[in-house]
């Protein structure tokens, strides 16, 4: 039994645009990259812990 999928209006779109311009997705991975795959300051973020003032047991006082 042959089963039609529904394709959205955007969903074809969108699919024409990255066939027409692969070199997007290599544009949206270095965006990625940009602010998920930094490297982390381990020393810096020690230095932030350590650093915290604590919050009082009862903060509305």
């Amino acid at each position: 039994m042959k089963v039609n999928e529904y394709v959205s209006e955007f969903d074809a779109f969108f699919g024409k645009l990255l066939d027409e311009h692969p070199e997007m997705v290599a544009d949206q991975r270095v965006g990625w990259n940009i602010w998920w795959d930094h490297q982390v300051d381990l020393e810096a973020e020690r230095v932030a812990r350590t650093d915290a003032v604590p919050t009082p047991a009862y903060y509305y006082h």
